[in-house]
């Protein structure tokens, strides 16, 4: 509970006089004393009879907090705009197997507004469009199979844009500005093999709704920086995010940062992930709910991410008491987990498990544990994979299976969707399935709790959402497992872990198998950690080849 006095304290002024000088019969001044100073806490004692001894002693961490929360309530109070916000079209996310299985949604940008269909990546902060192009990915929707129309962004065309100058906070390529030109450009060199993404950087306009439907008709235009990406390579020229990918990370250029700095909406959001269906929800400066568990963010100074800690996990009913760090990274479709923690959690399952081991081309489908299975009904009762977080609570996998078709659409059997990394762990999308989970980046804290998306308060519009048919089953054209592949999003370990260099000095993603990745998006993108995508196209890509070559 709060303490009254502490509080009062904390939401006064800052500063407090105790007497004002007289000074040549003309002036006064006054003294001036932080509230937390030796000065106060003897006025308050003295005067007011009050004991300060609870109060956190200057430069400890209960000292930072306090001041943290003091200002995070004032301008929470004061600055934020609107409870929560979601985009123009609507709080809808939509995972696209033809684009690699990552979740995507619709955004509208400029003036006139253009509309145009992104990913959402936890892993990596920078916003960028295909924009100007001189080497990027087919936009056109049929080059995907996709029956929407995708538009691309031209700052010429926008009433609204601005370049960014050099000079300017977000710029970190300052030293390589030209001579002839003032914009501020980017650069990012991937893991995976000749990828790459380059541009300029633009101011210009966001548009988003209440995402609680209360203000009906109601359109934000939120100024946001974000990337015109010209020229891309490599995997970056063939799928995954052919309109552009929206990182949502940690770092000042990031979308979620930028809207709180300006005061339109609340230093959180959450998103929905599905876990029967495709259909997902997203919001800005949602919180969650009072109930929902929570674990603090491992936040490292350098190249802050999403990292959670783990202090022990259950298999079944075995214990695997082991600590380690992981990256909650929606950019990624599978989970990833490092050496020893991979064997610890995979060989429990197998001995609990009852089903027959599945033979599969391990050149062609990554996982190392499938088993047969007549259909999804058959599959005997499955070992419940439960990870113990920082704070004490849990959080349990819901569906960490794939389950596989051969090219007549018959089902074949299912693999438990975890792959190794040497010293990488990361909680991919299929971990996520069934949660709403909320990046509150105010409170340093991750929180989640069970939901179908369709319920959730922040919905944008007035009426709830109708609940989506049940998923089609696969057809022999459309192979692939129910749970998408993706790859490590971005590095994930001790905090001293040395990243190779990028334009906005986030550490590029990890790809799998560099030699196998498939196309990836087709615009620039800001180097942070986009390499989500790498994996997570590169993995889709062989486990659809994979299921056409099952040995039965």
């Amino acid at each position: 509970m709060e303490n009254p006095t502490l509080s009062l304290i904390c939401h006064t002024i800052l500063l407090l006089s105790l007497g004002f000088r007289y000074s040549n019969g003309q002036s006064y001044s006054l003294q001036m004393y932080h509230k937390f100073s030796h000065e106060v806490k003897e006025w308050m004692t003295s005067r007011h009879g009050l004991d300060t001894q609870t109060w956190p002693m200057e430069g400890s961490n209960e000292y930072y907090k306090t001041l943290h929360h003091h200002d995070s309530a004032r301008h929470g109070r004061n600055l934020a705009e609107y409870s929560s916000l979601t985009f123009a079209e609507g709080n809808e996310t939509i995972e696209l197997q033809q684009l690699g299985f990552l979740f995507y949604t619709v955004v509208q940008v400029g003036t006139p507004n253009v509309t145009l269909l992104v990913a959402l990546d936890t892993g990596s902060d920078l916003f960028w469009v295909p924009c100007d192009c001189q080497q990027c990915a087919p936009t056109s929707a049929a080059s995907y199979g996709l029956e929407i129309n995708l538009q691309t962004y031209s700052p010429s065309a926008s009433q609204t844009s601005k370049p960014v100058t050099c000079n300017n906070t977000l710029c970190d390529l300052q030293n390589q500005c030209s001579k002839s030109s003032d914009q501020c450009p980017y650069n990012v060199t991937y893991l995976s093999e000749n990828t790459s993404t380059a541009g300029t950087l633009v101011e210009d306009v966001l548009y988003l709704i209440p995402g609680d439907g209360s203000q009906n008709g109601t359109v934000v235009k939120a100024p946001i920086t974000f990337g015109c990406g010209s020229v891309q390579t490599g995997t970056f020229l063939e799928a995954a995010a052919p309109n552009g990918l929206l990182g949502l990370g940690i770092e000042p250029i990031s979308v979620p940062t930028i809207l709180h700095k300006s005061g339109i909406v609340s230093n959180s959001f959450s998103m929905c992930f599905p876990a029967n269906t495709s259909s997902g929800r997203f919001a800005f400066g949602d919180k969650g709910s009072s109930d929902q568990k929570e674990t603090p963010f491992i936040i490292n100074k350098l190249h802050p991410t999403y990292n959670i800690g783990v202090q022990e996990f259950y298999v079944g009913n075995a214990l695997v008491k082991t600590q380690f760090q992981a990256l909650f990274d929606t950019g990624t479709s599978f989970t990833y987990l490092a050496d020893s923690v991979y064997k610890s959690l995979t060989s429990n399952y197998h001995l609990q498990t009852q089903d027959t081991p599945l033979t599969i081309d391990r050149s062609s489908v990554p996982f190392e544990y499938c088993y047969n299975a007549r259909n999804r009904q058959s599959i005997k009762q499955g070992r419940k994979i439960t990870f113990n977080f920082n704070g004490g609570n849990n959080f349990s996998a819901i569906q960490p299976l794939i389950f596989l078709r051969d090219t007549t659409g018959k089902f074949v059997g299912y693999c438990l969707a975890v792959l190794q990394s040497s010293s990488i762990s990361i909680i991919g999308q299929n971990f996520m399935a069934g949660y709403q989970i909320v990046f509150d980046r105010d409170e340093l804290k991750l929180g989640w709790k069970e939901a179908n998306c369709y319920d959730l308060q922040y919905s944008s519009s007035s009426a709830p959402a109708p609940a989506p048919a049940p998923a089609p089953a696969p057809t022999p054209s459309n192979i692939t497992p129910i749970q998408s592949p993706l790859g490590p999003s971005s590095v994930v370990g001790s905090p001293d872990t040395s990243y190779p260099s990028s334009s906005r000095g986030s550490p590029p993603k990890q790809s799998v198998s560099p030699d196998a990745l498939p196309a990836k998006p087709n615009s620039t993108s800001d180097g942070t950690h986009l390499s989500s995508f790498f994996l997570h196209s590169a993995l889709s890509f062989i486990v659809a080849i994979a299921i056409l070559t099952i040995i039965l």
